[in-house]
């Protein structure tokens, strides 16, 4: 069973005012709890409508029905299982290799789906401004599918650390250097700006190479490409070399 308290607990931690006060986040599906599990990540507790997570200590396991699972779910067609985990301390950031860092970004999909992309191409830290989107955001958590547990995340000043850093800056823009042609470094900033504006105007003035992701198409009348989107592409280029 479980209590009225513990789903209203549960689903007040969709409000980051609540994740920060009771240092609590939340996971769904089986894959995402099961990367989480054999991660550092401390479970709180689980809830699963099966008999499944044999390795999770009954105490910290609780069986509950579907109708249950659906009240505390943030997914519009839930899964069988939604895992509590506590928010640990923030690690020290790393300021080598490729640091990507994100000015801005308030979609959870996006964030999620960066973070993929750093697991994927072996970007060991993300830098988040302090206006960007919380990271265990619901939905960014769920967007991360397990890869939030081996990518450092940390949320700062942007503007500080682009001036005071040594490594080499860059970011997208549209009036860049063609990406395809430039030779790219195995150690830098990697800037990718806000959804709706880009990279802001204060941080842009700090980056000293600009590139740009080439249109093919005939009629070349696209504005722009998702950000997560133009991250994948970047990323990838970065590691072509």
């Amino acid at each position: 069973m479980v209590s009225k308290n513990q789903i209203k607990l549960i689903t007040s931690l969709q409000q980051k005012k609540y994740r920060f006060a009771n240092q609590l986040f939340f996971a769904e599906g089986i894959k995402v709890i099961q990367e989480l599990l054999e991660s550092n990540f401390e479970l709180n507790h689980l809830y699963t409508t099966q008999n499944d997570f044999e390795e999770v200590l009954n105490e910290k396991k609780t069986i509950i029905s579907a109708n249950d699972l659906k009240k505390m779910s943030a997914l519009a067609a839930p899964n069988t299982c939604l895992a509590l985990f506590k928010i640990p301390a923030e690690k020290k950031m790393k300021e080598s290799g490729l640091i990507l860092a994100l000015d801005a970004i308030r979609d959870p999909g996006n964030l999620g789906t960066i973070l993929r992309l750093c697991d994927w191409f072996g970007i060991e830290q993300l830098v988040c401004s302090k206006d960007a989107v919380d990271i265990y955001n619901p939905k960014v958590i769920q967007a991360t599918m397990g890869s939030i547990a081996r990518v450092n995340v940390n949320y700062i000043d942007l503007v500080s650390f682009i001036e005071q850093t040594k490594l080499a800056v860059f970011g997208t823009f549209m009036d860049g250097k063609n990406i395809y042609k430039a030779i790219l470094p195995q150690e830098g900033i990697i800037i990718m700006g806000n959804e709706a504006n880009g990279i802001s105007s204060e941080i842009e003035k700090l980056i000293q190479n600009k590139l740009t992701i080439l249109r093919f198409g005939n009629l070349q009348q696209t504005e722009s490409l998702n950000v997560a989107t133009a991250t994948a592409i970047v990323l990838s280029e970065f590691r072509r070399g």
